[in-house]
């Protein structure tokens, strides 16, 4: 039997080293003078690059020593060639994350050959949900989206990253409306797709939120492009609902209705909703390679949390992310979880619809 006070004692030991245990994590995890490198697999200035340039400074002050903090965008393979870089190179200490996006993620649902990475491998801090508007030239004569089936029949170009990128959501939505598009693919970013529309080279277009307000809103005032719709988000009972960053904009399931005088329901809608889930909830991401220590995992956690948390945050990302859900920690395994698991029906209808629409081989 062992004495109160040598019970006592050990407890304090143990407390001191549990303690001591903490100071070594937190020391470890210190990046005081270090430069940390944030991936974007995209061009500059879309959603993607756009997010990461408003969260970097703000991370900067949050981690432990306020290392630098800087964007490198490394674009190409519909944000395949950035991933796999990362997967490839980043070395687990903490001084190199990456920021992906639901195109991204669909190239490695549907088994795009060019993916070389596992999202099972990487760990995620942060997962920010996001909207998606879609935009015409106002030369096709079209106002709202009670009009839009007069875009049948018209000559629709859209600048896409590639067909398994997330611009399948804008490609598979104008096929449900039976809206044909001639989709131009190798845009290494949608700030390149929407350049584009600016130059008249594509007439329709569609960014995610982040690129929308910051670079497609003021077209809109200026009364170069026409809003039609948002692709809505999810409530809490899983449905899809309008987009509350942009609630005067029609949800896609209500513009479907609009043109077809019923609910959307389906293989198509299935594989639509399915898709748009794992693409949007949680469609941009903050990931550290596989191997990170705990410790410099909870740090960069805590950072994140610190940010979204903040009393002035909601203010400084309204005009910059919209009004969407930041989440860290298990939150953020969660959404992972969601955006990376597509049920095989849903991967086997749009891997056969690429195949017969774009010739895309799997």
């Amino acid at each position: 039997m062992v004495p109160k006070t040598l019970k006592k004692f050990s407890m304090m030991l143990a407390g001191v080293a549990g303690a001591m245990t903490i100071a070594s994590a937190i020391e470890a995890a210190d990046f005081s003078g270090q430069r940390i490198e944030w991936i974007v697999p995209f061009k500059e200035g879309g959603g993607s690059d756009r997010w990461a340039r408003f969260y970097a400074p703000l991370l900067s002050e949050a981690l432990p020593g306020n290392p630098v903090v800087v964007v490198k965008n490394v674009p190409g393979g519909g944000s395949t060639k950035g991933a796999n870089q990362f997967a490839m190179r980043a070395k687990p200490d903490g001084l190199q994350i990456l920021g992906t996006s639901g195109s991204t993620q669909f190239p490695y649902l549907l088994g795009d050959k060019r993916v070389r990475y596992d999202y099972k491998d990487w760990n995620v801090v942060l997962a920010s949900a996001t909207g998606g508007v879609f935009y015409v030239n106002p030369e096709l004569g079209v106002k709202s989206a009670k009009d839009i089936t007069k875009l049948r029949g018209q000559s629709l170009k859209y600048g896409s990253q590639g067909a398994t990128s997330l611009d399948l959501i804008p490609l598979l939505s104008l096929k449900m409306l039976d809206i044909d598009v001639k989709a131009i693919f190798g845009m290494k970013g949608r700030g390149a797709g929407r350049l584009a529309f600016e130059r008249g080279e594509v007439n329709v277009d569609y960014q995610t939120s982040t690129g929308y307000l910051k670079k497609s809103l003021p077209l809109v005032e200026e009364g170069k492009a026409i809003p039609l719709m948002s692709w809505g988000a999810l409530n809490e009972n899983g449905d899809v609902v309008r987009d509350p960053t942009f609630p005067d904009l029609p949800s896609f399931p209500e513009v479907y209705e609009m043109v077809h005088g019923k609910k959307p329901s389906g293989e198509a809608w299935d594989a639509w909703k399915a898709f748009f889930t794992a693409g949007f909830p949680g469609q941009k991401m903050v990931f550290l390679p596989k191997g990170t220590p705990q410790d410099i995992i909870d740090t960069y956690t805590e950072a994140f949390k610190k940010v979204v948390t903040a009393p002035d945050f909601a203010q400084k990302a309204e005009m910059t992310l919209g009004t969407y859900p930041q989440s860290t920690g298990a939150q953020a395994t969660k959404v992972k979880d969601v955006a990376i698991n597509v049920s095989k029906a849903a991967q086997n209808y749009v891997r056969d619809w690429l195949t017969e629409a774009y010739n895309v081989k799997f």
